[in-house]
């Protein structure tokens, strides 16, 4: 039978089954327990900055981040267009607007060129979104906040690890959040952290994720604010810890797999990727996309795909774009300006097997697919 290779599942290597056993047998299975700190210690440490608050997902992670920063009805927040629906369902569940920026046609982030127009008197926040691991170029976006006295929310989920100029995503802002889904590069299998160097943000962080009970003092049910129930379990950040214990070794392994696939791909004409610095930016690659031109490689993105299929690699489409989602346009976000790059890589984008513990041979064998499917 013909070896079937997923696009992505998570490298479990180390000792999550340990420390999950550990959780286990210590009867702290839920929100409390060692691992939840040393857990939130350690990705805040591993972040460069001072506080990590775990939560259930990344896309709660989000919302509670904005919520912190009081962002609510009335406002508006700036987000990419090309984007994973997840960033801006959570700025429609505070009630504010999320507003749409086209992607960079290079690096696929969110494109700082065109921010300023889209800043409004409602503006209160942009939200950048470090697509497939490439951080944005967070310098321009922290001047244009600056400058109109905006807040600064790193959508980190994909970018565990990523550097921008020698700095981690998760400092880059003035708050961050991350997922640690299946297929991330670093994964709890659900679970979200968000991380911040203010201690006061912190403070409310903690407080509206755990239904608003008090911080301090003996448990009383009188809660003053609507809060939510976000936390994180002892047992999913058990995984987490053990995973963040070899989080080098993860993000060596998909920078590595990245290159190979450029390597085996090199010649091909038609396919193309980001592009970015390397002196500026450490891309970690949450996954191996690409994008084709039909015209030139000779085959859609669909067909390339089904042949794929075909022999037995699993891929994936990439983000459709948010001006397309029939719920945001529900909701009255303004969707009907040209957005041309999310549009190219929303029809010709898709990703490839991406796993952290990938062999070569399948790196190998999926381009040579790639290669006999092109025409000439």
């Amino acid at each position: 039978m013909e070896e079937f290779i997923p696009v992505c599942e998570p490298s479990l290597l180390g000792n999550e089954k340990k420390y999950v056993l550990d959780a286990l047998e210590s009867g702290w299975i839920s929100s409390a327990g060692k691992y939840v700190s040393e857990f939130e210690s350690q990705f805040a440490k591993f972040c460069g900055v001072e506080y990590g608050v775990g939560v259930c997902n990344g896309t709660v992670a989000i919302h509670l981040a904005l919520v912190a920063l009081g962002i609510g009805k009335g406002d508006e927040v700036i987000i990419p267009n090309f984007t994973m629906i997840a960033t801006a369902f959570a700025v429609c569940y505070t009630g504010a607007t999320p507003v749409f920026v086209d992607a960079d046609p290079n690096t696929w982030n969110i494109d700082v060129n065109k921010i300023e127009e889209k800043i409004t008197k409602k503006t209160k926040a942009i939200l950048p979104v470090h697509i497939m691991g490439l951080t944005c170029n967070m310098d321009e976006i922290n001047k244009i906040a600056s400058a109109y006295n905006l807040s600064v929310i790193e959508d980190a989920a994909e970018a565990h690890g990523a550097t921008f100029k020698g700095k981690k995503a998760g400092s880059l802002g003035d708050i961050a959040t991350f997922s640690f889904f299946a297929n991330k590069n670093l994964t709890t299998g659900e679970g979200g952290m968000v991380v911040t160097e203010n201690k006061e943000i912190a403070s409310k962080l903690k407080y509206y994720k755990n239904l608003c009970f008090p911080l301090e003092g003996a448990r009383e049910y009188k809660h003053d604010d609507i809060g939510f129930n976000y936390r994180i379990s002892n047992l999913h950040s058990a995984i987490g810890l053990a995973q963040l214990e070899k989080a080098e070794e993860y993000t060596n392994s998909r920078i590595k797999n990245f290159n190979l696939y450029l390597q085996y791909l090199n010649g091909i004409e038609g396919i193309f990727t980001q592009i970015w610095d390397n002196s500026t930016y450490k891309h970690v690659h949450w996954m191996n996309a690409f994008y084709i031109d039909p015209k030139i490689f000779g085959r859609n993105r669909d067909e390339l795909m089904e042949r794929l299929r075909e022999n037995g690699i699993d891929s994936r489409k990439l983000f459709t774009g948010m001006h397309a989602q029939k719920s945001l346009q529900k909701y009255g976000c303004t969707t009907d300006l040209p957005f041309p790059s999310t549009i190219n890589l929303s029809e010709n984008g898709f990703y490839l097997p991406s796993s952290s513990h990938l062999k070569e041979i399948q790196i190998e064998k999926v381009c040579d697919i790639i290669k006999r499917a092109k025409k000439v």
